[in-house]
């Protein structure tokens, strides 16, 4: 469990990094669904690094409370599922 959260954060602080760049170049984006989609896949701690990071999506509300939410949920799950299994 512990390498899939590490992979799926990665995702999530790169798929900020590449969204960001995307914009700036104007070019195809990243839908958002996808970016909440690795946000709710446990990707969520990743991806709020990469907003803070690269300030990018910092200024959508709905990123700057979803993302956070998501974490909390992330977090519940894991513990949930750490205890669950021992």
């Amino acid at each position: 469990m512990f390498l899939y959260l590490m992979i799926i954060n990665i995702i999530g602080f790169i798929l900020m990094f590449s969204d960001k760049r995307k914009a700036i170049n104007h070019k195809y984006r990243i839908p958002e669904k996808n970016l909440f989609l690795v946000c709710a896949l446990g990707g969520s701690a990743g991806s709020l690094m990469g907003m803070y990071t690269f300030r990018h999506k910092t200024k959508h509300n709905k990123f700057v409370v979803g993302v956070p939410i998501l974490l909390i949920l992330n977090i519940i799950c894991v513990i949930f599922i750490t205890f669950k299994l021992l």
